[in-house]
């Protein structure tokens, strides 16, 4: 009984160790994470580990004095540009290598490597799309300029010095999860990363669904319902100004799109509020006579957050602000001379092209009146468990063919992405991206502003800009492809010369303003400029909402100071309520109200239509618009069978207000003939009985803060890992654009003068390591509606109570 006993503890501990040390399927093993030698416990630091070091590296051609700051930001002093950059590439890997590691994975469609086949589909499609085609056209570009190829090498040789001194012990917590290592970095991930941005904010498409509707609706409906101007508009340039150049001549509409505009796949459409806010006011609105700048930036909130804080100062430099982990330079931020932000344009730089092959082969396919060769490129594409996929891309002139056939789109593919069609991507051209922005980081000037400008492709930005020499200016800026109007509205027939780009709108043509009479510049994604703009840019930007808010008050701004612009970035009301609640009120028939619906009725009646968070009446009004929103249009565009585009709010709002009785309100469902006040009053009704449902009877439980959820989450998703549920105001159309886990990553308000004054916060930390004080320790900050005032040293030697360690670099 004794040997049985003991010989059953063997094979226990035996069949325990072995599961320990097994990987099963996509779940590392979990033994070497519970090592106390090389596991998570290694990852655990406090406030009061961090000190100062010094460390000998391979590489540097001179000493670096790195000084961190009480949120542990680095500012980085070196005595060349070399230095400078491999710096910048070493301290952020030593704070964010994870996230570098997985985001360029993603780009690159490479994640299967890691996480197994289960990622296989979405590295398909990212490969598919083209992204590293693009990327390595990128990188091929920036190699051809002496200066930036200098940069980007410094730049890698700085991440893998510091990846190459790391023991087991020492990966990120990511790593020890998933199982896998870091690898060496290459300059072409530097690429991806310009590649993911593009993606994120210019990597959708309507047009599979908007022909859909086309086709179903005919031309006259989509002109009605799809407007290629909302009927309210708050320009970023504003109405009425001059241009100063000679407009190219602009393409016609092809035969093939006029023939289609006469004749009788799901989208990712775009969600409302994931866009940014930007503004300069200038001396003469500002206390100290100086221009005050304003960005924030609205992106997913992750932890480890999108941006990276850090100051950078060298010989001809000496800037602050945030960068991309994983990048060189800063791309939002300030010098001792100029500061400048973007916010997402929306340019249509992404068109799909229905392509007619020769036959099955798909080796030919027919443009331009004749037969011309396809090009393969083939994927090689590594699995977790040791396999490897090869996929076979084809590329026509226009782009790769994302999906030539039905089999050849899996079930998990997105659904935007049409069947059979070429994709022409901006996204796939050359570029040099970080030439702009290490040209701001030096600029002095507006002359400065405009010469870095030129470099930059993709995504379209809104450049604000202000400076010490009292200009403000704000320029909508981009590769822009010269088209004909509405081109890309649609899929286009591939087919066709007439449907090709032609060209790209010029660089001086790019739609800009420099103090302006009114005082300010101002941009929230919406429309770029008034109908006197002689180019075609695109059919469809952000709502004017945001933008009409912000001029408004920045309009009634005098003797401003910074925290004037940053209680901007935190105003709440919503002027989409302002415009049609008093409409919706009027038509709602209280005689159909039980005694919670008149209670909720009186709560959005004596709302002041801000999304506060201890407010009831943003509960019943948003659950209101969305209901009535749907009920509106889900009975003819919510199809089952195609993918349809769905009108938007203007047009709806439009409708509401001036065509009440419009046939778009009647069900066709229903024997009865409906009007705009028979789907107010019945989205009343329902969301007030959803309202009772979910959180009980009218009361504190309906304030918005219950109603609406939000989290910053792990960039992984990791449960844990994020910060949980927590209030927050806003919703995704007013200024504080907080929404579904969106919102602005970086507030920045800059005070220039003759001596420059940044205030920032991020949503989260400089540190990637979810075992470290420094992971959050700046969300409350944030979440507060809060900003640091930023340390911007001068020298190295400057004294400061702030600075808590220092980190020397020498040669090795």
């Amino acid at each position: 009984m004794k040997f049985f006993k003991a010989f059953f503890s063997l094979v226990v501990t035996v069949t325990m160790l072995w599961a320990l040390q097994t990987n099963f399927g996509s779940i590392p093993a979990i033994g070497p994470l519970l090592n106390p030698v090389s596991g998570f416990w290694q990852n655990a630091e406090n406030r009061t580990e961090v000190g100062d070091d010094e460390l000998s590296l391979p590489g540097l051609t001179n000493e670096v004095t790195i000084k961190f700051d009480e949120r542990r930001i680095p500012h980085i002093f070196a005595k060349n540009n070399h230095d400078l950059y491999y710096a910048q590439g070493y301290i952020t890997a030593r704070d964010r290598l994870w996230q570098m590691d997985i985001q360029t994975r993603s780009a690159a469609g490479r994640l299967s490597e890691v996480v197994g086949d289960k990622a296989l589909e979405r590295d398909r499609t990212a490969r598919r799309m083209g992204m590293v085609y693009g990327a390595e056209n990128t990188l091929k570009c920036i190699m051809k300029d002496s200066v930036m190829s200098k940069v980007i090498n410094a730049y890698t040789d700085g991440i893998n010095a510091y990846i190459a001194g790391l023991d087991e012990k020492d990966y990120p917590l990511e790593f020890k999860l998933m199982g896998y290592k870091p690898e060496p970095w290459k300059s072409i991930n530097c690429a991806f990363l310009l590649k993911l941005m593009s993606q994120t904010l210019a990597g959708g498409s309507d047009q599979f669904a908007m022909t859909n509707t086309l086709q179903l609706f005919g031309a006259d409906v989509m002109r009605e319902l799809f407007p290629d101007r909302p009927v309210r508009d708050e320009p970023i340039i504003p109405a009425g100004t001059k241009w100063n150049f000679k407009p190219l001549t602009v393409p016609q509409p092809s035969k093939s799109f006029t023939a289609q505009m006469n004749a009788a796949a799901k989208p990712r459409q775009k969600v409302e509020g994931i866009g940014s806010n930007n503004w300069a006011i200038s001396g003469s609105k500002s206390a100290n006579g100086y221009p005050i700048l304003a960005n924030d930036p609205h992106l997913n909130l992750t932890f480890p957050s999108i941006w990276y804080q850090i100051q950078m100062s060298a010989p001809g430099v000496n800037v602050y602000g945030v960068s991309l982990p994983g990048a060189p330079c800063v791309v939002i931020g300030f010098n001792n001379k100029v500061s400048w932000g973007v916010t997402n344009v929306d340019a249509a730089v992404l068109d799909w092209y229905q392509i007619k092959f020769r036959d099955a082969n798909k080796n030919e396919y027919w443009y331009n009146n004749r037969w011309n060769k396809v090009t393969k490129r083939v994927e090689a594409i590594a699995v977790k468990d040791g396999s490897t996929v090869y996929d076979t891309v084809l590329y026509t002139h226009h782009g790769p063919v994302v999906y030539e056939t039905a089999a050849k789109k899996d079930k998990n593919a997105p659904e935007y992405i049409p069947v059979g069609n070429a994709l022409r991507w901006i996204a796939h051209d050359e570029s040099d991206e970080f030439k702009t922005f290490y040209l701001l980081n030096r600029a002095t000037n507006y002359a400065d502003y405009r010469k870095a400008l030129q470099y930059y492709s993709a995504p379209a930005q809104n450049f604000i800009f202000a400076d010490v020499n009292k200009d403000i200016a704000i320029t909508p800026n981009g590769k822009i492809p010269l088209k004909y109007s509405e081109q890309g509205k649609y899929i286009m027939d591939g087919s066709d010369p007439g449907n090709d780009w032609h060209g790209f709108i010029p660089y001086t043509h790019n739609p800009t303003v420099k103090n302006p009479p009114r005082g300010f510049v101002s941009s929230a994604n919406q429309f770029s400029t008034d109908k006197t703009y002689p180019y075609y840019i695109n059919w469809q930007f952000a709502g004017y909402e945001r933008g009409k808010r912000i001029n408004s008050r920045l309009a009634a701004m005098h003797q401003a100071n910074a925290d004037s612009l940053r209680l901007l970035q935190l105003d709440d009301y919503s002027i989409v309520a302002q415009d049609v609640l008093p409409t919706m009120l009027t038509y709602l028939d209280t005689t159909k109200l039980d005694d919670a619906q008149m209670d909720a009725y009186q709560i959005v009646k004596n709302w002041d239509k801000h999304y506060a968070v201890n407010s009831a009446g943003p509960s019943v009004f948003n659950g209101w618009w969305r209901k009535f929103y749907a009920m509106t249009w889900n009975d003819q565009f919510n199809s089952s069978k195609i993918p349809l585009r769905v009108p938007d709010r203007d047009v709806t709002e439009q409708l509401l207000i001036k065509q009440p009785k419009s046939k778009w309100f009647d069900n066709q469902r229903t024997p009865v003939v409906e009007t705009a006040a028979d789907v107010v009053t019945r989205a009343f009704i329902v969301t007030v009985d959803d309202l009772v449902r979910l959180h009980g009877k009218p009361g504190n439980n309906w304030a918005w803060a219950k109603v609406k959820p939000f989290e910053v989450a792990h960039l992984a998703g990791l449960d844990g890992f994020g910060s949980g549920n927590f209030a927050t105001p806003g919703t995704g159309l007013t200024v504080n654009a907080l929404v579904d886990g969106h919102g602005p990553s970086w507030r920045m308000v800059v005070q220039m003068g003759p001596q420059v004054k940044g205030y920032g916060i991020i949503s989260g930390g400089q540190s990637g390591n979810p075992g470290s004080y420094y992971y959050d320790d700046m969300l409350a900050t944030w979440q507060a509606g809060k900003l640091d005032e930023l340390l911007f040293l001068l020298s190295p030697r400057e004294p400061s109570k702030r600075i808590k360690a220092e980190l020397k670099l020498t040669v090795r």
